[in-house]
């Protein structure tokens, strides 16, 4: 079967999902938060194939009676990575995160201490002047419920992005981008997440911009809803994200090239 073949049928597949979940939303009250995410994604290379990757996140929120996005600070993560590319359309990716999800009465969550990993892979559709491109990712979540007890959650995401150069046919120093995606997630029912099959909807729009070649930072808009039994829940999220690539291998390059040039000039 075809690469195009195989596409089209995922994209069939998540578009009949996607159609269920929207026929399927109850009328349940819907309750609206804002909330601010920021990440810091340093990525390290290691050979042609591989990769390391860890990324440190935080997550704030409104709350019912403050609309203020930096009311409480909600979340706060670690997770490395690993990455492999099998080719120029396939990359292979692990990862093992620690999620720290704070008590937090007024948006309905409590302590939630949270154990991570996934296996994900992604497949690009390189096309002249964008990049088009699909992820799959496979999580267990190891987490803490109220009881105090902890439970397996198994929970798959599907996603699909777009990623286009606005001033360039390439990303490189100098360059505006923009950005969109949509992500679904399924998961198993349980105490800790709720016995719902859907999980969310994550639509994100924005752009980046390439401060170097390896410094970029990536401001976006994301509009989560969270289909529930009794009452809905939409979250709209402005999303910060900076990423540095082989950030310490630089800084020493440009440590050692200065005192170069300083030993040459004396």
């Amino acid at each position: 079967m075809s690469s195009k073949s195989i596409h089209y049928i995922s994209l069939k597949k998540f578009v009949l999902v996607v159609v269920i979940l929207l026929t399927t939303i109850s009328h349940a009250q819907t309750t609206t938060y804002n909330q601010f995410w920021n990440e810091y994604k340093f990525t390290k290379t290691i050979n042609e194939k591989w990769s390391a990757e860890l990324n440190l996140a935080a997550t704030y929120s409104s709350t019912e009676s403050s609309p203020n996005i930096f009311e409480q600070n909600t979340q706060r993560s670690i997770r490395g990575w690993g990455h492999y590319y099998l080719s120029p359309r396939w990359k292979l990716s692990t990862f093992l995160a620690y999620n720290y999800n704070k008590d937090v009465p007024e948006i309905g969550q409590f302590k939630s201490p949270e154990v991570r990993f996934a296996v994900q892979g992604i497949y690009y559709f390189h096309k002249t002047g964008y990049t088009l491109s699909t992820r799959m990712r496979l999580e267990l979540r190891h987490m803490r419920n109220e009881d105090d007890s902890y439970e397996n959650v198994l929970r798959y995401r599907q996603q699909i992005k777009y990623l286009q150069p606005l001033n360039s046919k390439v990303l490189r120093q100098g360059v505006i981008y923009a950005v969109a995606s949509d992500e679904l997630f399924i998961k198993s029912g349980t105490k800790v997440t709720g016995q719902s099959f859907f999980d969310r909807n994550r639509l994100n729009i924005g752009a980046g911009y390439l401060l170097s070649d390896d410094v970029q930072v990536e401001l976006t808009y994301a509009n989560e809803f969270f289909p529930r039994k009794d009452e809905n829940q939409i979250v709209n999220a402005a999303s910060l994200t900076l990423t540095f690539n082989n950030l310490f291998k630089n800084i020493n390059e440009k440590i050692l090239h200065r005192k170069t040039t300083e030993t040459k000039e004396d």
